[in-house]
């Protein structure tokens, strides 16, 4: 991986962070997000997290997403892809089981 793409991953994840520490505390204290910020406000709006489990599930996301980017390219994954991914393997294991 070249220097810039190494910067721009740090930079994506940086504000991934940001972002997800604002959904976590309840307010967005900024105006202007890149077009990957506005899928995930919108993915996470349109998904039906338990109320008392958001938190939690939230904090894994946002773990999976550091992976990801540790790993490889962005733009970080949607929270409902995370879901769906969560969902398989535990489905995987249930079966395996």
């Amino acid at each position: 991986m070249a220097a810039d793409d190494l910067i721009e991953i740090e930079l994506m994840l940086n504000r991934f962070k940001r972002l997800m520490g604002e959904v976590m505390r309840g307010v967005i204290a900024r105006n202007s997000f890149q077009p990957w910020e506005l899928e995930i406000l919108m993915d996470l709006e349109n998904c039906q997290l338990e109320r008392r489990r958001r938190f939690d599930i939230l904090r894994q996301y946002e773990r999976a997403v550091e992976r990801q980017l540790g790993t490889g390219p962005g733009p970080p994954m949607r929270l409902s892809q995370f879901l769906a991914m969560r969902e398989q393997c535990s489905g995987d294991d249930f079966k395996s089981a």
